[in-house]
């Protein structure tokens, strides 16, 4: 297939897959639950760190966390008070445990009390995604008594990692269209810069159509499938996200 065939072919999964139908299934369905601001980006932010493994188990786990959280998470982490914190001790999913929990919801009282948004968590530390993905882990870990345990949990550039499941969040709170999936809520980083979250799935069948020909799927790899992307839409290349996740995990291509 070349080059222009291959993009009208991704064009047309984008259209496809790119709707409102996708997200009743998919882990964004759980900030889409949620109308103000500081919700959306809380919600978002947890069923990110969530989204590895079966989906709906995700959606699951994310909408659980924020019934728990009294589907308030913004006002809940604000005011954490020992009575409020109680229910969470006997939250789980997968590897993340009470106390990684606990941390995270002490992240963010602490980064709330001080600033507007989560978005300013990542401009905060650089120009470019690699810069900010970097700061964001050495900024999130930067709080006292950090259980060793939780550093899994945010990954980062500089450990190789694909970041897969911050850059779909980063997606998410960038992107917007007129599909209303991804929302578009933050302004100070544009969707020309944003990394493809790449898994397995994604990986696979970026190779299939040489989009891709690092062996590897790690932090270069991303980078690598991302600047192919930008030659089919340089304003906007992690739409094509949609179409190759879909083509992996839906269409099992």
């Amino acid at each position: 297939m070349n080059t222009k065939a291959l993009k009208e072919f991704l064009d047309r999964k984008v259209d496809q897959y790119n709707q409102p139908s996708f997200i009743i299934n998919d882990p964004v369905s759980v900030p889409h639950l949620f109308t103000k601001k500081h919700d959306i980006e809380i919600a978002g932010f947890f069923a990110s760190i969530f989204a590895w493994g079966n989906r709906t188990t995700i959606i699951q786990k994310a909408k659980e966390l924020m019934q728990l959280m009294q589907m308030q998470p913004y006002k809940f982490c604000l005011d954490p008070d020992l009575d409020r914190l109680k229910p969470l001790l006997a939250f789980k999913h997968r590897t993340f445990n009470p106390t990684d929990l606990l941390y995270f919801i002490e992240f963010l009282k602490y980064h709330y009390s001080k600033q507007q948004s989560l978005e300013v968590a990542f401009t905060m530390h650089g120009e470019t995604i690699e810069e900010m993905l970097t700061g964001f882990h050495h900024y999130f870990f930067s709080l006292e008594d950090v259980p060793p345990r939780t550093k899994k949990h945010i990954s980062s550039p500089e450990k190789n990692s694909t970041c897969k499941r911050l850059n779909m969040f980063l997606r998410w709170m960038v992107r917007k269209d007129d599909s209303g999936v991804d929302f578009g809520i933050w302004k100070k980083i544009r969707p020309s810069q944003l990394i493809c979250p790449i898994d397995l799935h994604v990986a696979r069948v970026s190779r299939r159509f040489k989009l891709l020909q690092r062996k590897q799927t790690d932090w270069q790899a991303a980078l690598e499938l991302t600047n192919n992307l930008r030659q089919f839409d340089k304003k906007d290349p992690v739409k094509y996200d949609f179409a190759l996740f879909a083509l992996g995990v839906a269409e099992k291509f």
